[in-house]
């Protein structure tokens, strides 16, 4: 083991190649693992059990829907609250707990549950999963991670079924309450009101706009973020991570709402038609949905092209490390930020809260940003060909789908079945290919005495 800081920091290579009797590297089991739980859900939802009309779904429409419960997006193609019988909503509400919380995760708490022990193979993949620098504390972490999501998600039902209970009657408020609130937390952004209205019907429900608002976030910021949080309690005292995740998010959620109430003002489709309160809430609930979550109380294409395209930039953006959310994550933008501004300044290090950045986490946000944004482009250009839709709409859905987010234009629901698998493939990409390629970037090299001589270029 090597020591850094008091932390166990264990090798994958030597790990592998000296005790572990698998060929697989943790990241190659993650994604088998995803997608595992994906054909299963496909499979389940092509019963005729799961759909109103007695059929079953298509194998290409089930593909798409569990891809999107499991990667926790929320595109649909087929309306889940009028197409899906109960059956077919409680696999979706499955397959987005699992994928919310991660199959390991779910997986240790079966292996709790039977009083198994936790060995060094499973550690080394809840580390993975959990996108922990070492495995010292990981099924700690893991175990307050279970206890957290079922005491926020239990109460937030509650309050939920209070607020539908005259609407709905006790029995469907409790199971939308339910619903929605593993479904908000999640960020998987499914609904059950039917006709693709997600909860444009609460646009000016206190209530049911801050929980919501809540669970997303909380869902957003990442467990170690909560459990950071919930320990120390004090600003200054928080980890470097954790103080970036805050802020960032913070900004990107209050410069988002400033942006949409500024944009949106005079529009009588969206905020023009609502009293100051409730464009306030309108404007920060449609801020706050993008960091992953999919949810809209605002008509998504009325809104104006500025408002849509600001709405693409905090999808790519996305939610942060080890949270239910996708993009390119918080700290990835942040990084990013803290070396353009040292440039700027003529400084040799990125710094950021004073303290300073390895080059290794610059360069790990820069190529997982690069890697998002060719996928984006090439996903939108073939789309482009496949689909009959204005570029932005196109763009939109796209980024969308990498950002896990679920918020769309109108076109998913009438895609081609190519349109369709390209845009699951990229839900699938959005979920497990950012966390892939850190861990893989994270792997160490050979290292070698040899240095090139160096040759400058022209930049800029």
């Amino acid at each position: 083991m090597e020591k850094n800081g008091g932390l166990a920091r264990i090798p994958w290579q030597k790990i592998r190649q000296q005790s572990l009797p698998w060929t697989l590297s943790p990241a190659q089991v993650l994604v088998i693992g995803f997608a595992s739980i994906i054909l299963l859900g496909a499979m389940l939802l092509t019963l005729p059990a799961a759909t109103t009309d007695g059929q079953g779904l298509n194998f290409i429409d089930a593909l798409f829907e569990a891809t999107s419960a499991v990667c926790v997006t929320g595109l649909v193609v087929v309306d889940t609250g009028t197409v899906l019988t109960p059956f077919g909503q409680t696999v979706i509400i499955f397959l987005i707990q699992v994928g919310g919380l991660g199959f390991m995760t779910v997986a240790t708490l079966f292996a709790i549950m039977l009083g198994k022990r936790i060995g060094l193979r499973e550690r080394l993949l809840m580390q993975e999963a959990l996108n922990q620098i070492t495995i010292q504390g990981v099924v700690k972490l893991t175990r307050y991670i279970l206890i957290a999501t079922f005491i926020i998600e239990g109460t937030a039902a509650l309050i939920l079924t209070a607020v539908w209970l005259k609407d709905l009657g006790w029995p469907r408020a409790f199971y939308f309450g339910l619903f929605h609130a593993i479904s908000a937390f999640c960020n998987a952004g499914f609904d059950l009101f039917g006709n693709f209205r997600s909860l444009t019907g609460y646009v000016a429900n206190p209530w049911v706009n801050i929980v919501i608002m809540s669970l997303i976030t909380l869902g957003g910021i990442g467990f170690t973020v909560m459990a950071d949080v919930y320990q120390k309690r004090s600003f200054a005292k928080f980890s470097l991570h954790t103080k970036m995740v805050l802020t960032i998010s913070l900004l990107l959620v209050v410069g988002g709402a400033a942006g949409i109430l500024v944009l949106e003002n005079s529009n009588p489709k969206t905020l023009g038609a609502l009293g100051p309160g409730g464009k306030i809430l309108a404007a920060f609930f449609q801020s706050v949905t993008p960091r992953t979550a999919g949810y809209n109380t605002l008509n998504m294409p009325s809104l104006t092209t500025a408002t849509q395209f600001l709405l693409i930039i905090l999808m790519f953006i996305g939610a942060s490390p080890g949270s239910t959310g996708g993009g390119i994550k918080t700290t990835t933008f942040g990084a990013l930020l803290a070396a353009a501004w040292a440039t700027i300044n003529g400084k040799e290090e990125a710094e950021v809260f004073r303290r300073r950045l390895s080059e290794v986490t610059v360069f790990k946000a820069l190529a997982i940003a690069m890697a998002a944004g060719l996928l984006v482009m090439v996903v939108t250009m073939a789309l482009s060909v496949t689909e009959q839709a204005e570029f932005i709409t196109v763009l939109f859905e796209t980024v969308s789908a990498f950002g896990t987010v679920g918020l769309s234009l109108g076109l998913t629901p009438n895609l081609t079945d190519v349109g369709k698998l390209l845009i699951t493939l990229t839900m699938f990409a959005g979920r497990v290919g950012p966390l892939t390629l850190a861990i893989a970037l994270a792997q160490k090299g050979k290292k070698t005495l040899i240095r090139q001589p160096e040759e400058k270029i022209m930049v800029g």
